[in-house]
């Protein structure tokens, strides 16, 4: 069992700068609108086997209103049929999709509806795009299907209806209970209305529960964050995540509704976490690692300590060894080697499907170098130790000679106890859980302080 991380403010204070998430390697700005359709076909073809799942990814980017922390890919508006071109592009990248893959089919073990508001479609809506996507893939009866929901953009009835279409995880969009929080980001929601939907999960047999928070919101504070933890734990979901909200005000213009003196201080946001932290372990929660936590009968607890979790651009997640497919704007995928991602605007998705054209924008495809510096990032982020002996007969290299630019660094967080260092094992100590994301950017061969100013990447805390 993880045990969590240890604080030290002083430490934590001087290694909290920019660093990637690490949800792919190489990361999301690296993908090159070099990469075409070709490529991604060239990738689907050399993953022939029918035995190998898929997950299935679809990206909803309608709200009804805007949340002022938001860094999502949305579009806002009330009119609720404002989304159907965009659902009837969804149906026809279904088509062009399947069209592409082996007759023989291969079986779809998960499912996830991120957004935007998934929730924003209503349950006929919802209804018909399951229907097509079993129209044209292959669907597991044990598979993870997951909805993220907005109990503002949801009702009891509609969780009745997701249950019965098939889902069987749902993530509750929270981020804090306390009113002038709320205020504070546009986003006023009720603990009542909140449980009442997640009661109705429980009660039509949905399988895990999470919840969202977001810790550094303005006018957040310890006692009002307890109140919200002290709730939410209360209700006991399956996970939680607890993300750490960065301002960037220059890249997400909804951010500059936020008045920047009512943000916590370093210290304060800090000792959020802390909080958070400290409530979720002595509630009997593991601590995945980057913001998530889970009751240790969870699948997430059972694959971290099996090794099969992993992590995706939806974060940590199981079945690791799925390809992804993408569906709708800025959606990104994962066939084989090669990441691919959707164009990022609704006029030109839908100017693309109506052509009968796939709309991938842009991707990836990993040389060896990339795979081992992956294999490196993945394992230390998902389990937090990299059996040395083991990846050098698997990848033929010798560990410390392949990454010895790493080395003086790697030394560095030695000394300041956030890494192990052995000739079996490096291993990420409880110091150094929540500089996780600093220590992975040791491996990372793209990461270059002197000239790399153009990519914005929240800080590690």
């Amino acid at each position: 069992m993880n045990p969590g991380p240890e604080f030290n403010a002083e430490l934590l204070s001087r290694y909290d700068r920019p660093a990637p998430r690490y949800t792919s390697y190489p990361t999301a700005p690296r993908f090159d609108d070099a990469f075409t359709v070709d490529d991604w076909r060239a990738a689907l073809e050399s993953r022939p086997d029918p035995a190998r799942p898929l997950s299935l990814y679809f990206h909803i980017p309608f709200c009804r209103s805007l949340c002022f922390y938001c860094a999502c890919n949305k579009i806002i508006t009330p009119n609720h049929e404002r989304s159907l071109p965009y659902l009837d592009a969804i149906f026809r990248e279904l088509e062009l999709v399947a069209a592409e893959l082996p007759e023989h089919g291969r079986k779809v073990s998960q499912i996830h509806l991120g957004g935007g508001t998934p929730t924003f479609l209503s349950g006929g809506q919802l209804a018909d795009l399951m229907a097509n996507i079993r129209r044209h893939f292959d669907l597991a009866e044990d598979g993870e299907y997951s909805i993220e929901i907005d109990p503002r953009a949801c009702s009891v009835e509609t969780i009745e209806r997701l249950a019965e279409l098939g889902f069987n995880r749902m993530s509750f969009g929270v981020q804090d209970f306390d009113p002038q929080v709320q205020k504070a980001v546009n986003r006023i929601q009720s603990p009542a209305e909140t449980f009442a939907q997640i009661d109705a999960a429980r009660a039509h047999g949905v399988e895990s529960i999470n919840l969202d928070l977001i810790y550094g919101l303005p006018l957040q504070n310890r006692h009002s964050f307890a109140r919200t933890l002290d709730t939410v734990i209360e209700q006991r979901p399956d996970r939680v995540a607890v993300y750490s909200y960065a301002h960037l005000p220059e890249m997400f213009r909804a951010q500059r509704q936020i008045e920047k003196h009512q943000l916590p201080s370093a210290s304060e946001k800090l000792a959020l976490l802390e909080l958070a932290i400290k409530r979720f372990l002595e509630a009997g929660y593991e601590y995945i690692g980057m913001d998530h936590f889970a009751l240790p009968d969870d699948e997430l607890a059972i694959a971290r300590r099996d090794g099969s979790l992993q992590r995706n651009f939806q974060g940590y997640s199981t079945q690791s060894q799925c390809d992804m497919l993408g569906f709708g704007i800025t959606s990104i995928g994962r066939v084989g080697d090669s990441y691919y991602q959707n164009i990022k605007t609704e006029k030109e998705y839908l100017e693309l499907i109506e052509k009968g054209e796939l709309p991938i924008a842009k991707g990836y495809s990993l040389v060896r170098d990339d795979r081992i510096r992956s294999e490196v990032i993945m394992t230390l982020m998902c389990q937090g130790e990299l059996d040395i002996i083991d990846f050098e007969s698997r990848t033929g290299i010798t560990f410390y000679g392949y990454f010895e630019k790493a080395l003086p660094r790697l030394l560095t967080f030695c000394e300041d106890g956030l890494v192990e260092l052995g000739d079996r094992k490096i291993t990420i100590t409880p110091r150094g859980q929540l500089l996780l994301r600093n220590i992975c950017q040791l491996f990372d061969a793209y990461h270059k302080p002197q000239v790399e100013r153009t990519i914005i990447q929240s800080k590690a805390i």
